[in-house]
């Protein structure tokens, strides 16, 4: 599928006096893993259902796969998995997956291998029919992304999926993103566990107020690197030397020198050592989707 999968702009959401979304621009393609980030209050939860036209916008509007939306048919091919929901606790996990289905519309022959398949994805088929009173919360949570999945969705909304997972459940539903992403399946992720979105994503937003505050694509800083140094012997013609490199930072124990991008990282180490600077440290200075946050949000962030 080519172009936009979700296209918005000026999405607004007003509940009374509340402004719970003032303006949401967004876009993204085929394949693409899509992490969505902010504090509580943010304004995420009600932009999602903005998407799945759950709720209706205020202003603003866009499309979803190719249609406005609200749209009912277009729905059915997207997959949701929502922070909170309840399952009937009464159903089996077969059960569970067989009543979606057929609410999605699917034949009795192809639902029964589907579910099968997704049973053993989910690492479920031990406990298939076994009451989801008797499930644990990590299991509840795996069959609910089983759920999400069964109508082989082109996007898939995730809010806040390894909630309830232990590593090894986080681990797989890590290894089903990226199963998703390799068939074209855009994967919209809303998490608080930077960690799984920092190893997940390929691109994430920034949420606060209501508005994005900051786009940012991981593993791809375009804006360069910064190189952190520590050395003996760096006299004035050394870092003047540095400087034409790069920008040069001093900080309590050394220097921070940020270049272009990594590929001048030796440039830095040949410069000082043919100065006769005694290098005792030269490193990639890797700043962490955490780090990041703290930083977008600023002074004002407070525990949600």
């Amino acid at each position: 599928m080519s172009g936009a999968v979700v296209q918005v702009r000026g999405l607004r959401k007003r509940f009374g006096a509340t402004l719970a979304v003032a303006d949401l621009s967004l876009s993204l393609g085929p394949g693409e893993i899509f992490g969505f980030l902010g504090p509580n209050g943010a304004g995420k939860t009600t932009a999602i259902k903005m998407l799945l036209g759950l709720v209706r916008p205020s202003a603003g509007g866009g499309r979803l796969l190719g249609a406005p939306l609200g749209d009912r048919a277009t729905r059915a091919r997207v997959g949701f998995l929502p922070e909170h929901f309840r399952f009937q606790e009464w159903l089996t996990g077969r059960e569970l997956l067989r009543f979606h289905g057929r609410l999605l519309g699917l034949g009795a022959g192809a639902l029964s291998g589907r579910i099968a398949a997704l049973l053993a994805r989910v690492d479920l088929t031990h406990a298939a029919d076994r009451r989801l009173a008797t499930y644990s919360k990590g299991m509840v949570q795996r069959i609910g992304l089983a759920a999400a999945l069964l109508n082989e969705p082109a996007l898939v909304i995730l809010d806040e999926p390894t909630s309830g997972l232990d590593p090894i459940g986080r681990l797989l539903v890590r290894d089903i993103l990226r199963e998703l992403k390799q068939r074209g399946v855009t994967v919209f992720l809303n998490s608080h566990l930077l960690g799984e979105v920092e190893q997940t994503c390929d691109r994430v937003a920034f949420l606060n107020h209501g508005r994005i505050v900051l786009e940012h694509a991981l593993g791809a800083d375009r804006s360069g690197v910064e190189v952190e140094v520590r050395a003996d012997g760096i006299d004035g013609e050394a870092l003047a030397a540095l400087g034409r490199i790069g920008g040069v930072t001093r900080t309590a124990d050394g220097l921070v020198v940020r270049l272009p991008d990594a590929e001048r990282v030796p440039e830095v180490a040949r410069c000082l050592v043919t100065r006769g600077a005694r290098l005792r440290h030269l490193a990639l200075v890797h700043t962490s989707l955490e780090a990041l946050f703290m930083q977008v949000m600023g002074d004002e962030a407070r525990p949600g």
